[in-house]
């Protein structure tokens, strides 16, 4: 996998990085895996805005994407790597000897044709999933159970993977892509390896319009505001316009959201580091 940088032959391809789309296999999606995917413009049940900045875009439909892998001991062949415009990470079609086909997340380095498994008895080898019970210590995983027979809800992002650090009694810790550090059941299940398409950080749109392609709508920054209009307007010339905050008044970088009184505290080890 690698990225590609354009020759500047138009302004909106001097800056643009783009994936090299090196590892797909394969241009049209299952059929019997597509959903229809109605985008909302940020309205709500009653037509008004509620979000703003979001709107437009291209059609999509949604990809059934397997996060469970409960078929425990049943191996499946991967067919193709796909493109997937819901996600950052790249997906792959997986078809189980009774006919049956599903998606997961493509972990790095996969390749069509290798076969996978899940459960107690898989080998912890790139693209099994497995309970955190049966994976080595210093594993990394990704696509990791928050609770038994949930579904995948940590680490599914392009390039990120958790590092299983130890276990003690029926938890095991682990590091996830935050740096937080957390105690997990031992029942719930992991995918051995690292998320695919690891390059999509150093990705450049190049220009507004490809924004637009994504839903993205065009954002005025506070500080061009009226104090009217935003708590960061107002001022003479170009003033900063006081700590940031949100429209609503809702201070930004730094200012901690987390109920203090969270039950789920109690399972964080380390909190993640926050960025200098």
């Amino acid at each position: 996998m690698a990225v590609r940088k354009l020759k500047p032959v138009t302004p909106g391809q001097r800056h643009k990085i783009i994936s090299g789309f090196d590892e797909i296999t394969c241009s049209k999606p299952e059929k019997s895996l597509l959903r229809p995917l109605k985008s909302s413009g940020g309205r709500n049940n009653q037509g008004r805005m509620t979000v703003r900045n979001i709107g437009g875009g291209h059609k999509r439909r949604y990809r059934m994407i397997d996060f469970k892998r409960d078929r425990d001991g049943q191996p499946a062949v991967v067919k193709t790597v796909e493109y997937d415009p819901n996600r950052t990470a790249r997906i792959a079609l997986v078809c189980y000897a009774n006919g049956d086909k599903r998606y997961i997340v493509a972990p790095a380095g996969i390749q069509v044709g290798q076969t996978i498994v899940a459960g107690h008895d898989a080998e912890p080898e790139l693209g099994n999933t497995l309970y955190l019970s049966d994976i080595p210590l210093g594993t990394v995983v990704h696509n990791v159970e928050l609770r038994p027979g949930c579904g995948a809800v940590m680490a599914r992002s392009a390039g990120v993977s958790a590092v299983l650090l130890s276990r003690e009694g029926k938890y095991a810790t682990l590091r996830l892509p935050s740096g937080e550090v957390r105690m997990v059941l031992l029942t719930c299940k992991a995918t051995v390896g690292q998320v695919s398409n690891a390059e999509h950080a150093l990705e450049k749109s190049g220009k507004a319009g490809r924004s637009r392609w994504l839903g993205r709508r065009p954002r005025t920054r506070g500080v061009a505001m009226n104090p009217v209009d935003h708590p960061m307007g107002g001022g003479e010339g170009k003033a900063s316009g006081g700590h940031p905050r949100s429209r609503k008044g809702l201070l930004a970088k730094g200012y901690k959201t987390r109920k203090v009184k969270n039950p789920t505290s109690k399972f964080i080890v380390e909190r993640r580091k926050h960025k200098k």
